[in-house]
């Protein structure tokens, strides 16, 4: 979420790492889903980016929710019949 906004918002990895006082790679890695950030972390990206901490959560549990819904198959109905290889 926070590569999603940062490049909605046409800014630098630099630019958001330095504004919210991280280092770039250690921001780059965790843009990426390499490293899990502490609270304070997301807080002061999320704050660099205009957003508050609550925001950017809501706005990972949607898109978590979005994935959730279009990755579910329809369930076939049971007909009955059952194959075993």
């Amino acid at each position: 979420m926070l590569r999603r906004e940062r490049l909605a918002q046409e800014r630098t990895l630099k630019d958001v790492a330095d504004e919210a006082r991280i280092s770039m790679p250690y921001l780059s890695e965790v843009e990426r889903g390499r490293k899990e950030a502490s609270s304070e972390v997301l807080a002061a990206a999320a704050q660099a980016l205009g957003l508050g901490l609550g925001d950017l959560l809501s706005l990972a549990q949607r898109e978590l929710t979005r994935r959730h819904t279009t990755r579910r198959a329809p369930a076939a109905p049971y007909d009955g019949l059952c194959l075993v290889a």
